[in-house]
């Protein structure tokens, strides 16, 4: 195989690899004879079948594997002696691909953009800032009241009190569409508490005011975009019977409430929660500081990067942010989504960013373990109840797929690593400094 550069500029890299006929043809040879005492052919003994009939039954075939594995040879030979990183899949044309016959010499044209030289970083120059928030004793206090709502009960009110906004009214309904009854839209002793938007929009409204005993009819328009089709956009009336008015009462904080929500008394649920808004101010905590070390290896490292890896990031952002905008568009049926020069700057920052943790993590020698990927796996499948055994098939025959749920790990857990060679200097603030600096993150 004769290998030829044809360019090389910045990252871009090309060569015509020239495979000789002869050396075709002596391959072709040798495997067709390798494969020749297992042959077996009507009208001959096995293994007897002569080599120009083997030719013409099989050396088509043949012919065009042992090019393949010439050409895959040829690339991870010179990838080898190049020490070149392709950054995407490299490009392999024949120069003559359909004018090409037997008996001529095959020429391959390969292209594609090798990875960067990755600087070397000072992670230990890194100074970065640990915000560190106490759950104080206000935000248990909420966080316990908010738990009482949770668990209010309702009590009846005095007997003739209109039902307002926050109560529950216990009715029998029965609905009609066309003056006829549709099915699913009755019941008895339903509790429904007003405010809730539980029911058809309009129909809760209609019952603030309503009294025990009172018989009302309740006029509301099905959603154009109801569940059930035959019901969609049509106008209905539901003749209801008021059988209670109750008032809500949020459930006192005490022992009791607790062991409603898996604590032996009031002082081990204080403790779930303050151990609980802890965990989730230390992961705001951890965002903020892995945002200020991105923002710091992405002002120090500079180095240049692959078009292509650019281009499909920017492709990529621009289709993502153009769906959030479109959230009516549930299909990819549209025009083409051109990038803006927003979109290449930051997927210039994201590109840059990923190929240097990525040579940080592979020298600090990071990796994903099994049993993280099989936890990854386990929470993303939670968003296809009843599918969960179609999802773990799907992301162990899909490659790519298992990548997207490695990468993020993989990311975290380099940010680790940095964090553990950089200064970290903690620092306490209240909740609300916190809620700011979250706050901040979402306007970069």
């Amino acid at each position: 195989m004769q290998v030829k550069e044809t360019q090389n500029e910045g990252l871009k890299r090309g060569y015509q690899f020239t495979l000789p006929a002869d050396e075709l043809a002596a391959t072709v040879d040798a495997k067709l004879k390798e494969a020749q005492p297992e042959v077996e052919m009507k009208g001959f003994r096995k293994g007897k079948v002569p080599m120009a009939m083997l030719k013409k039954q099989f050396g088509p075939r043949v012919l065009g594997d042992a090019m393949q594995e010439a050409i895959d040879g040829a690339l991870r030979k010179h990838l080898d002696e190049s020490g070149d990183r392709p950054a995407a899949q490299p490009k392999v044309e024949m120069e003559n691909g359909e004018q090409w016959k037997e008996g001529d010499d095959v020429v391959v044209n390969v292209s594609y953009e090798t990875l960067p030289a990755i600087p070397e970083v000072d992670l230990a120059a890194l100074k970065l800032e640990k915000l560190n928030v106490p759950a104080e004793d206000a935000a248990i206090s909420e966080a316990l009241e908010n738990l009482a709502k949770s668990a209010q009960n309702f009590e009846d009110r005095r007997k003739g009190s209109k039902a307002k906004d926050g109560d529950q009214v216990v009715i029998d309904f029965k609905g009609f569409v066309d003056g006829e009854a549709f099915e699913g839209g009755e019941a008895e002793d339903y509790p429904l508490v007003l405010g809730s938007n539980s029911f058809i929009p309009g129909f809760e409204d209609q019952l603030v005011g309503a009294k025990m005993d009172e018989e009302i009819k309740v006029e509301v328009k099905f959603p154009e975009e109801y569940g059930a089709a035959h019901l969609a956009g049509k106008d209905a009336t539901f003749e209801c019977k008021v059988k209670a008015v109750k008032a809500p009462k949020p459930a006192e904080v005490d022992d009791e409430l607790a062991k409603k929500f898996g604590a032996e008394d009031l002082d081990g649920l204080k403790k779930q929660i303050s151990d609980r808004l802890e965990q989730e101010y230390a992961g705001a905590a951890r965002a903020i500081m892995k945002r200020a070390l991105l923002d710091q290896l992405d002002d120090q490292v500079k180095f240049e990067l692959p078009e292509s890896l650019v281009e499909a990031e920017a492709a990529q952002i621009a289709h993502q942010l153009w769906h959030e905008e479109n959230p009516e568009v549930q299909d990819h049926n549209h025009g083409a989504i051109e990038p803006t020069d927003e979109h290449k700057k930051l997927a210039e920052r994201r590109v840059r960013l990923g190929l240097l943790l990525a040579e940080i993590g592979q020298k600090a020698e990071v990796s994903v373990t099994d049993q993280e990927m099989t936890q990854a796996v386990m929470q993303a499948a939670r968003q296809y109840p009843g599918q969960e055994r179609a999802f773990f098939e799907f992301v162990q025959q899909n490659q790519q797929a298992q990548q997207q749920l490695r990468a993020p790990i993989f990311e975290d857990k380099v940010v680790d690593h940095i964090a553990e060679q950089a200064k970290v200097e903690e620092k306490k603030v209240t909740k609300e400094e916190l809620e700011k600096a979250v706050e901040a993150l979402d306007e970069l």
